[in-house]
Formats: structure tokens, sequence, C-alpha cells
């Protein structure tokens, strides 16, 4: 099942996917998906990001593969959902999308097994974890003005429910910008699987339901501008759509000018 959040009336909706291009409310209403205000399909726990977590995406950075999991977290300020703006910080030379995987935990998780990790998935979603990659420190030390900027991690539309994904490990990761397809990859390519990082994670810390994994981003990372539109896309899990604004037009948008 599909399932995401919308913004409507003063109030937060459950939906589902109804006819092409239409979501469901639970009161049987239907709504156009470019008609609504989209929240990340979960409300987030944390959120545990990967750097270098695909090999070809390492050495598109002159890097080697790590041999330990380069973890670092984000805030929520930085989650935004499908349909939504994201600013272009003006002092960035060079900023480019990442699109991901992202695993979404179902119940509290503490030394977790890999032939066990399944079990505490919940289901599946789509992010798109920009960065401005002249502010990084190093790709081993991402730091908080590169990766914790206010709506860099687009989220969603919906997430799908774990059952329904036959093998997380076997899927096509797609990014197009203006419609141009720039990055594809497939996540058999991860340096650690996702129980791979759930044994890991949980080891450290216990799990918590609505926590998420974001795990990496193959090669293909393109500069983006202001005015281009990024669709991030796994496949059976969906379509992400995002695009960016100037400072000055975000914080309109937000209401904060």
């Amino acid at each position: 099942m599909k399932r995401g959040r919308i913004f409507l009336n003063g109030a937060i909706h459950e939906v589902q996917p109804a006819q092409d291009g239409y979501v469901r409310l639970a009161n049987g209403q239907t709504l156009a998906q470019d008609q609504v205000q989209w929240l990340a399909p979960v409300e987030p726990g944390a959120i545990f990001a990967l750097g270098l977590n695909y090999a070809d995406h390492a050495t598109e950075l002159a890097f080697k593969a790590p041999e330990q999991p380069l973890v670092f977290l984000k805030g929520p300020n930085a989650v935004v959902g499908h349909n939504a703006h994201t600013p272009r910080s003006a002092s960035a030379e060079y900023m480019h999308y990442e699109c991901e995987l992202a695993v979404v935990i179902g119940k509290p998780a503490k030394n977790v097994k890999q032939k066990d990790a399944y079990a505490y998935v919940a289901g599946y979603t789509v992010a798109n974890d920009y960065v401005t990659r002249d502010h990084l420190e190093n790709y081993y030390r991402p730091n908080l003005f590169a990766k914790n900027r206010d709506a860099s991690t687009p989220l969603g539309p919906w997430l799908v429910d774990a059952a329904d994904i036959r093998d997380p490990m076997a899927l096509q990761l797609t990014t197009s910008v203006n419609g141009k397809i720039t990055q594809q990859g497939t996540t058999r390519d991860m340096v650690f699987s996702i129980p791979w990082l759930i044994e890991y994670l949980s080891a450290i810390m216990t799990l918590s339901p609505n926590d998420i994994i974001l795990t990496g981003t193959p090669k293909g990372l393109v500069n983006v501008a202001i005015g281009d539109v990024v669709t991030t896309e796994v496949q059976d899990v969906g379509r992400l759509v995002n695009t960016l604004v100037d400072d000055k037009t975000y914080l309109t948008m937000a209401g904060r000018a």
C-alpha cells in the first residue's frame, strides 16, 4: 500500500493514490496531486544520512569507498514534501541533488542482526538530499552549512509498505533536471546494504518508529540552478518533484520574508 500526507484546510490528512494524477482522502474525496500541499509521508524522527555509500559515487568524487559507513544526522528543518521549493543559497557555487532510497523504521530496534533487519522496516520512500558541495568541510565530515539547510531534503510523496517491495536492494534510481535524465543507478551498488546499516546503527542506539535512513546516492551529480525542476525517482517507490528558488523567494513562500 502507498500512503502520503497533505496539509489541507488547516489539518493534516493521510491520502492514497487515486486515478492518475489524483489522491484520495479518508472520506473518499479526491484532489489533484498538483493542487495539494504535500508533507513528508511520515513525521520524521532521527534522520541518518550516508555519505559515499555507492562505490561509483565515491570514485566520481575521487574518493575510495569507505571501509566504515560515513553517517551523519539531519534535523527536521531540512525536510519538505513533494512539489515543494528548496532555496539555492546565493553563497553556493555548486549545489547538487542526491537521489536516495529512504528506509523508514517501523518499530523499536536495538542490537538487530542483519538476518532480522527487514522485520523492523515499515516501508520506503524517495529522498533528494541536496548538498551545497563547496560548503562541505570535507566528504568525511559533512557540516551543518552544507547538509542541514532549511528545505534541503525533499521526501516523499509516498510511504510504500515494506511488504510491497520485493527486493529493496534491486531498485533503479533516476534523476532528471528539467526533464533531462542526468543520473541513473541501482541500489545493488550500495557499499553497505540496508540490513547491514540497520545492524550497525541499532548497535549504537535504539532506532525508533519513523526514524529514517537515507542510504546514499549513485554517480551522476550535476550542478543545479535557480528555476530548475529536479525529479528523483526510485523504482516501485515513487517520483519526487522539487523546484529550486532563490533565498528571498523561499522566505516569501514560507511567510518569513
